[in-house]
């Protein structure tokens, strides 16, 4: 029997040459006019369809007459507002690219993926001004800022900072009005093949790397969301994470802008918040990124969690060991996963309101991806039931990612056998799911076994005085070439947990080769700027002072060490 592969997805607009920014945005205009299409709740903000075309044609007019040309690229450093929203959408329309930028990123972090892009223009909220200033070696193709938020006070010290750094500076007000729009007669004609965003990994093993994403792929991207959704004109999709990732921005925005439904931006994830906002706002769609899902689950139960609108939540990765009792708790109808890169778009999805296997991230898309499990080592392909790395190639042009900016030979690495590697491990079983394992530096090998960090850590998570929990492999002491178990936690405020209740859970909870040799608790785990883990730092910590070591793993069917 053939496997099986995710059928739902049928094209919100048939020609792919219309799969670009301008025009799904004008189309929307012309069909939702009056509709609401940005609702920002905290500021009071709403725009229509219609309204939403016109200011971002504003700003599309006023950034080519400040000198940008189409191909340049517009940086953006805000943290959730509707400017950013405009922007994105005017610096589509003026045909530039927008180039995301993590609000956390100052020094070498911004310097990096500022000089790596060369954008000619920047727009930054007045918070940043004096990090683009300690930087100004590694900006200087910007050649003006625009200042958003912020009071006027604020707005006037940010700019005499960036102009004693040597940089114009204008207000972002003065692309909103009429007469900036003098050039929107003569914006250009954007094809689906042109650049339309550099979104930057978070390099959690190296130098962040710009995923150059042309409009098709965006579109693509953001289409398949429609489509895992079920996502149409009469739905309310909430976002509460921040722009400069794509749970946001092309998972969250722009699936609106293409269905034609009122997106919702909240200003900031707050897990507590979060019922109140999803009631308040009539979200019927929502997403989930990382540990969101477990942080509301460990809020106090409230007699209304389930009074609201929520149809479908977007998660990615779904904790299944919460699953159902997620959904009776706030009345929702479904949850969908997916295994995707920025780099790839979503290769992999799980069809809407279908019971998967425990672990399972979906089906293969496979009318718009070849998709295979490849031995790392020689790009060959494995058995079903294998662990293997993901290889995946689009197969309509311009729907994947065309490189990395300005990185030719990371690009290269990433391309090879003309396949994008993505450096996770996956499994597939012979009806045609796909479980995701590991990265594949994150893989651990124990005792003969093959264990999955991201495993253990979704075991350990389930106890309620686990806050965060991060595993990596340390050195065996006695088998060369094998790895021992080094379990990172981040308690729960208040919480108190010993290494023998910890080592006691886990033996409940996970096969006996993979319970964590060695224990260490922290008040915090070391992340990247946008939040991910940087195993690394643990990797090199190592076993050090404070872990507590349960011993040995015992041969199997042994009695463990106490």
């Amino acid at each position: 029997m053939a496997p099986r592969s995710y059928d739902q997805y049928r094209p919100s607009f048939a020609d792919r040459r219309r799969w670009n920014t301008p025009d799904v945005l004008r189309h929307r205009a012309e069909t939702h006019g009056e509709r609401i299409y940005l609702d920002v709740p905290w500021t009071g903000e709403a725009y229509s369809y219609a309204e939403t075309l016109e200011l971002a044609e504003r700003v599309a007019g006023g950034l080519l007459g400040a000198g940008a040309v189409p191909g340049d690229r517009l940086l953006i450093m805000l943290p959730n507002c509707s400017a950013y929203i405009l922007a994105w959408l005017g610096s589509s329309l003026a045909g530039m690219a927008e180039v995301p930028i993590n609000t956390a990123y100052r020094g070498t972090f911004l310097e990096h993926q500022a000089s790596t892009v060369t954008p000619r223009l920047a727009l930054i909220h007045p918070d940043y001004a004096e990090r683009f200033a300690e930087s100004a070696g590694a900006v200087g193709t910007v050649e003006r800022f625009y200042l958003a938020g912020g009071d006027d006070d604020e707005r006037a010290a940010a700019a005499a900072t960036l102009r004693h750094a040597g940089f114009s500076v204008s207000d972002w007000e003065e692309l909103l009005q009429p007469a900036a729009s003098g050039r929107t007669a003569g914006l250009p004609q954007v094809r689906h093949s042109d650049l339309a965003s550099v979104f930057f990994t978070s390099g959690t093993t190296g130098l962040s790397k710009g995923v150059m994403m042309p409009h098709a792929h965006m579109h693509l991207f953001a289409d398949e969301c429609v489509s895992l959704t079920r996502l149409t004109d009469a739905d309310v999709y909430m976002s509460a994470g921040p722009l400069f990732h794509g749970n946001s921005h092309f998972l969250a925005a722009h699936p609106a802008l293409i269905a034609g439904a009122r997106y919702v931006l909240q200003e900031r994830f707050s897990a507590s918040a979060w019922a109140g906002q999803v009631r308040e706002s009539g979200a019927t769609v929502t997403n989930f990124v990382g540990v969101m899902m477990d942080f509301v689950w460990q809020q106090p139960e409230r007699s209304d969690d389930a009074d609201n609108d929520l149809r479908c939540i977007f998660a990615a990765p779904t904790a299944s060991s919460i699953l159902e009792g997620f959904k009776e708790r706030y009345g929702v109808e479904a949850f969908v996963e997916v295994f995707g890169l920025t780099e790839t778009c979503m290769a992999i999805l799980s069809p809407y309101g279908e019971d998967r296997p425990p672990g399972a991230a979906g089906l293969a898309n496979s009318d718009w991806f070849d998709v295979r499990l490849v031995d790392p080592e020689t790009d060959e392909e494995v058995p079903v039931g294998e662990l293997g790395e993901l290889v995946v190639r689009a197969r309509h042009p311009w729907t994947q990612s065309v490189g990395y900016y300005n990185m030719p030979a990371e690009t290269q690495e990433a391309w090879r056998n003309l396949w994008w590697h993505t450096g996770d491990g996956l499994r597939r079983d012979a009806e045609g799911w796909y479980y995701f394992v590991d990265r594949l530096k994150d893989a651990i090998r124990r005792r003969g076994e093959n264990i999955s960090s991201y495993e253990v850590e979704q075991a350990l998570l389930a106890h309620p005085a686990v806050g965060e929990v991060a595993v990596v492999a340390v050195p065996a002491d006695q088998e060369a070439g094998e790895d021992e178990v080094l379990a990172v936690i981040v308690s729960e405020p208040g919480a108190d947990i010993s290494a023998a209740e910890m080592w006691e859970y886990a033996d409940r909870r996970l096969p006996y080769f993979a319970v964590p040799r060695y224990l260490r608790f922290t008040s915090e785990l070391p992340k990247t700027p946008s939040e991910k883990v940087r195993k690394v730092e643990l990797r090199a910590a190592g076993v050090g002072a404070g872990t507590h070591d349960r011993g040995p793993a015992p041969r199997r069917g042994a009695r463990a060490q106490k």
